[in-house]
């Protein structure tokens, strides 16, 4: 998870977005001020669950304090499920609702997902990661959601470790010119280098590269490189890549599968919060 004052800052922001005219209009004309009320959390997806502590966070920046789930981060829960509650002001629950439930089914959907895609691999050495194809500012919280579901992180940032791609080697005016020059400038720092053809990784092996991302490349051309590759390197396949085929890409011996849609596709997980009791 992400440093508190971050989440909260990120909160802010989803609450004020709801929030830009002053007042709940729907809320202040119908719901006496001091109305309470018992409310329950259900899930209507079978699914893995993520971002519980942002949920009460909401709450309590709301002002509603009596908020409590039954599990846990990463815990899996079948459909129709009742996960946790929230009791205390109807006003402030309800203001709070629908930040608290966007938070929970964005993430929880991204757990849920990677998760399917880690059992499409069960068995395999392979491990799912994910990419920094993220939601603006959301980038630690999605990347939170995947290692809920299973999966693994990449790089979180451009700092923290260095992948060359076509444009780098572009620029650079080789594969070899552009290993060479990252590792001569940070020599502590993992590089990965990605190649489109055979031929190029075999020119990334001669450069030294030590983990190498196999981009577009079918099963059978995956196969050929695990070969040529022959221990000598770690292999991420990435591109053109589905839940149909994750398997087949496992079997041909790869390390890891990067997925991009882990956090740019995942479909929100469906949760609603309803209401037990009002007084």
């Amino acid at each position: 998870m992400i440093e508190k004052d971050q989440i909260t800052a990120l909160i802010k922001v989803a609450l004020d977005e709801d929030l830009a005219g002053g007042i709940d209009i729907t809320s202040t004309a119908t719901i006496p001020e001091k109305s309470e009320s018992l409310a329950h959390f259900r899930v209507k997806q079978d699914g893995v669950i993520s971002g519980i502590e942002i949920a009460v966070e909401v709450f309590n920046l709301c002002g509603v304090e009596e908020i409590s789930f039954n599990l846990s981060d990463g815990d899996f829960v079948e459909a129709n499920s009742i996960i946790g509650k929230v009791n205390g002001n109807t006003r402030k629950i309800l203001l709070a609702e629908r930040s608290a439930l966007n938070f929970l089914g964005k993430l929880s959907g991204i757990s849920t997902f990677t998760n399917q895609w880690v059992k499409a691999v069960a068995g395999t050495k392979t491990k799912i990661r994910d990419t920094r194809k993220t939601t603006p500012g959301f980038r630690r919280l999605e990347k939170y959601a995947v290692r809920m579901g299973g999966g693994i992180n990449h790089r979180i940032g451009l700092s923290s470790s260095a992948l060359i791609k076509d444009n780098h080697i572009s620029a650079a005016g080789s594969l070899t010119k552009a290993f060479h020059a990252v590792v001569d400038q940070f020599p502590d720092v993992t590089v990965e280098v990605e190649v489109d053809t055979l031929l190029q990784l075999e020119e990334a092996l001669a450069a030294g590269a030590t983990f190498i991302l196999l981009d577009n490349m079918n099963v059978e051309e995956t196969k050929k490189a695990v070969e040529i590759v022959a221990g000598r390197a770690k292999i991420e396949s990435s591109g053109g890549l589905s839940l149909e085929s994750a398997r087949d890409y496992a079997e041909a011996g790869v390390d890891f599968l990067a997925v991009g849609a882990l956090t740019h596709s995942a479909p929100v997980l469906d949760i609603s919060l309803d209401f037990s009791e009002t007084q």
